[in-house]
């Protein structure tokens, strides 16, 4: 690994060559709808990151501009943000003339009239009827984050949770009351796999080479499958250079927390390839927030992350380009755990590569087409060290993915966008816990458009067919229906549906914690292993009514989804917007307790809950106080009950007809309002940003404050069900702060991060660091 990293170091810093190119211009007028002239605008050039200020008769000209195509935003305070696209040619000067409307333009959710596009994927959020959030990359830089689950935790609606069911490695992130295994991830379209107990650890993931992030809240299988029944995150990777450039970047603080980071990207072949490449290394010593009792050693493991990854893409012909990607993360982590006297280690390898192929033509008749197949395999090893030697709990952890796909987009008719595509998905896991099992494999069919039907009316849907090998096929359609009766108010209404089948580890796990002491059984073996173990004598309670709920094995989950939103902005620097959610989710398999074995330890397994609903609001206000400085503040209110739960109550079902306080030992007869809701979810949660981005002087502050309140953590008296007298973890704040200077012409940035200023730690967030500090340099290498 050491010899990997060691070359990948050496090829990034090899001087960045091209062939010799003539180079252009581009010069271009910013006005607004009245065709004044708007002084200041900000334009910008992606991916080569220029950005210029228009004159006092709103003029701008960049010169000496490699020759190539190059995104083009442009903004000012007062008006929406444009994007589009612009040619420039060797040894001309391209001209560019925009207008642009009123309306807010806010730094951390862009308000687009054109659209962000993405080489490596033809399905845009925009297609999406549920709610969406675009995070940009200016937002991430101002925030100092460093790591995926960072950017996301502040963001309004969402949560990262840690599962301790699954180990302190276990975290996820949750979207609207949706858990982590509902949650889809991807990268440039493409789905990541690799989960612990359901959760995907975004902590993986570092923000090197991160465009912008695509959130999607609420039913998105109609767009990217089975695993975005509660939602979607679509990471873009950075693409497309037209200058020769280079990056390193270096961070350091508590917790010897380091991150470094080399990038070299570059056209060649006169323009007609662009290549990226980027190594990442991270490291933490982990931390301990339960000190009461573990009196040595981390709550967090120490871990050390390397991450490379790269990308190309060469022109063909006129119509067509030929793309590649690649991606390789190792993390390896080495936790000390001591109770008293009893000590011992835990280690865990995780290694995953990604990998992908495309082909995407554009032709004259406005047709578009992409072709590609993607690649990716995930490994977890993991085993537990007793000071005397021995060993505990080995276990491998394979899963592979081949993934072939074909996309069209056509929008050649009038106010009518449309993107379809098929493909075909085969899906492998190999443990040796599980035994042998057959290769799950999914055919999927869809088509997704936007049309503008009246000025003020505009109609967002699709739908989604897919046929598993083992759970037959199922249709998720959904849209979204927008009106704006006034110029400053927009009204949208969205309905979907999501579909997820039951994973390998849910049907087949066999998973022993002899520390912690506990089992889980997969729900297709559990009752053919409790049998055993009973014959055996080694089942000291055995829990039927639970276990019954077995028969017939698992079923799919389904959803169904309604939100309705309401857009503002009475004033050009004022934004509010307002949702209310509803999901519905039928089948919602959840782990249970089906047994003790004689030497106490629990066993549990998975079942089928008959109905879940979540339902809430979420609120958010943008305010642009000035041409530097933004404020936002959102909040979410959500509640999470399954129906059945209820159900038993009323009707007297044992156990769920007895509320016991634990404190005094007092009994009384449950209520269906005695009944709180679901583990891990907050009522009530919120934030507060301000943003200070003062361009002349290259200048960036961020002042961040997140809440989330008080969530129950698990039942502590017995009756199967969550209320006032069980386990919680508090309400609390987090305050996080950031400062970046930029110098000798935007090259070097200096930057300072604070997070949890406060230092705030509780037993039950493993997951959750005290006060963090670090500083950075990083410096970009341009002509």
């Amino acid at each position: 690994m050491r010899e990997i990293i060691m070359l990948s170091m050496f090829m990034l810093t090899l001087p960045v060559c091209a062939a010799a190119q003539s180079r252009g211009s581009l010069r271009g007028h910013i006005e607004n709808e009245s065709g004044h002239p708007l002084a200041g605008a900000t334009v910008l050039l992606e991916p080569d990151h220029i950005r210029v200020q228009c004159d006092k008769d709103g003029n701008f000209l960049v010169k000496d501009l490699f020759a190539g195509v190059y995104n083009i935003e442009i903004s000012s305070i007062g008006y929406k943000t444009w994007i589009g696209k612009t040619t420039v040619n060797a040894g001309s000067a391209a001209t560019l003339n925009v207008r642009l409307p009123a309306g807010s333009s806010e730094l951390n959710e862009v308000s687009i009239t054109g659209s962000k596009s993405n080489p490596d994927n033809l399905i845009r959020a925009e297609f999406s009827a549920m709610p969406v959030t675009v995070i940009s990359r200016r937002t991430i830089e101002l925030m100092g984050s460093r790591r995926l689950d960072e950017i996301l935790k502040e963001q309004t609606g969402i949560a990262i949770v840690n599962d301790l069911a699954g180990g302190n490695r276990s975290a996820g992130v949750q979207v609207q009351g949706f858990s982590s295994e509902y949650i889809m991830i991807l990268i440039d379209g493409q789905p990541m796999i690799g989960r612990n107990s359901g959760s995907l650890d975004l902590s993986r993931i570092s923000v090197t080479n991160i465009e912008r992030i695509e959130i999607i809240k609420g039913a998105a299988s109609c767009l990217f499958g089975s695993e975005a029944m509660g939602g979607a995150i679509n990471i873009i990777t950075r693409h497309g250079v037209n200058t020769p450039q280079g990056l390193a970047s270096l961070r350091y603080g508590s917790l010897n927390m380091t991150d470094a980071t080399l990038e070299a990207e570059s056209p060649f072949s006169s323009g007609n390839g662009t290549f990226n490449i980027g190594a990442n290394y991270y490291r933490t010593d982990g931390f301990n927030v339960n000190t009461r009792y573990q009196t040595s050693g981390t709550t967090l493991p120490p871990y050390d992350n390397y991450t490379l990854q790269g990308r190309v893409k060469y022109r063909v012909n006129k119509a067509s380009t030929l793309g590649a990607t690649g991606r390789y993360a190792l993390r390896k982590s080495q936790m000390t755990r001591a109770y008293g006297t009893n000590t011992y280690e835990d280690h865990m390898d995780e290694a995953d590569v990604n990998a992908s192929v495309s082909l995407n033509s554009i032709y004259e008749s406005g047709l578009q087409a992409l072709s590609r197949y993607y690649l990716t395999h995930y490994r977890w090893k993991s085993e537990i060290l007793y000071p005397n030697g021995g060993t505990a709990d080995p276990n491998t952890f394979r899963q592979t993915v081949h993934r072939a796909e074909q996309q069209f987009a056509y929008n050649k008719v009038y106010n009518l966008n449309l993107t379809g595509g098929a493909g075909f998905a085969v899906e492998q896991m190999t443990n040796h816990r599980f035994g042998d099992t057959e290769a799950m494999k999914n055919g999927f069919i869809y088509l997704q458009g936007d049309w503008k039907a009246f000025q003020a009316v505009s109609i967002t849907g699709g739908a989604r067919y897919d046929q598993h090998s083992n759970y037959g096929g199922r249709l998720n359609p959904g849209i979204g229906l927008s009106y704006s009766p006034l110029h400053w108010l927009t009204l949208k209404g969205a309905l979907g549906s999501g579909f997820k089948t039951p994973d390998f580890k849910q049907r087949y796990q066999m998973f022993t914690n002899a520390l912690v002491g506990y089992t889980v059984l997969g729900a297709d073996v559990a009752r053919q292993v409790l049998n055993e173990m009973q014959a055996a004598g080694e089942i000291s309670e055995l829990r039927n009514y639970t276990l019954n709920k077995l028969r017939g094995g698992l079923q799919p989950e389904r959803s169904k989804t309604l939100n309705l939103t309401a857009v503002m902005e009475p004033l050009k620097s004022i934004k509010i917007e307002v949702s209310a959610y509803r999901h519905r989710i039928s089948n919602q398999i959840n782990s249970f307790q089906v047994a003790t074995a004689t030497g106490g330890r629990w066993i549990y397994s998975y079942i089928n809950l008959p109905v879940v609903v979540n339902k809430g609001a979420d609120a958010s206000l943008s305010l642009r106080a000035s041409k530097d400085i933004e404020i936002s503040l959102g909040y979410q209110y959500l509640r999470a009950k399954d129906l059945s739960v209820e159900d038993s109550i009323r009707n007297g079902s044992w156990p769920y007809n007895s509320l016991r306080n634990n404190t005094t030992g007092q009994t009384t007869v449950s209520r269906a309002s005695d009944y709180w809701g679901i583990e891990n979810r907050s009522v009530h949660m919120g934030n507060l940003r301000i943003f200070y981005n003062f361009r002349k002087p290259g200048l960036g502050l961020s002042f961040r404050v997140n809440y989330r309140g008080k969530y129950p953590f698990g039942d502590a008296n017995g009756n199967y069900y969550i209320d006032r007298y069980d386990t919680f973890v508090d309400g609390y704040f987090l305050v996080n702060a950031s400062a970046e200077k930029k110098l000798l012409h935007q090259r070097l940035s200096i930057q300072l991060t604070g997070d949890n200023l406060f230092d705030y730690t509780a037993q039950l967030m493993p997951g959750q660091p005290g006060r963090v500090i670090l500083g950075g340099l990083t410096y970009r290498f341009y002509k």
